[in-house]
């Protein structure tokens, strides 16, 4: 199976530099988010999708529509690639960065998951896509779940993966 992995559109989040892992909160794209995700659509406009998975985060779902204006496919919703949750929905991205500066991976916040339990539910979601017959789909995701896929193929530690910066609408190839 050939995996496409792309991070939504910007959002008003985004440029407000705020955390989000509520599915109910009202977080869309902007109207960049939108050109963005329509210059993608245009990148993959050739590809012939099976499907395209999203996480139940409104602005996965907006990008990937936007996107399959040119395919058609079934688009279905995953829980497994909702974005980490920080436990500081609406917060300071900076503020959920110092606080789990000291320890990354282990450092849980207000009863959210930690780095190591938000790798842990993406990489359960990969073993579960390798099992699915499609042979070239589109995934929806966030940045942190990029950082995830792309440290699992590639073989990098956990300090490398947190390094890895992902655009809005960035997209990945890789192989299942």
């Amino acid at each position: 199976m050939k995996a496409y992995f792309m991070r939504h559109g910007q959002t008003n989040y985004n440029v407000l530099k705020l955390c989000n892992d509520d599915p109910t909160r009202p977080v869309y794209l902007t109207e960049k988010g939108i050109s963005q995700a329509e210059e993608a659509a245009q990148r993959l406009r050739g590809v012939k999708f099976d499907r395209i998975i999203v996480s139940e985060l409104p602005r996965a779902r907006q990008t990937a529509d936007i996107v399959n204006r040119h395919h058609g496919v079934p688009v279905n919703v995953h829980p497994g690639l909702n974005d980490f949750r920080t436990g500081l929905d609406g917060e300071a991205v900076s503020k959920l960065y110092e606080t789990i500066a000291r320890d990354p991976m282990n450092t849980r916040i207000a009863g959210g998951e930690t780095l190591t339990e938000h790798k842990q539910r993406i990489l359960r979601f990969i073993d579960w896509l390798r099992q699915q017959e499609d042979r070239v789909v589109m995934v929806v995701a966030h940045e942190e779940t990029l950082r995830v896929v792309t440290a699992h193929f590639r073989r990098l530690s956990d300090e490398a993966m947190l390094a890895l910066k992902f655009d809005n609408t960035e997209i990945l190839e890789f192989l299942l």
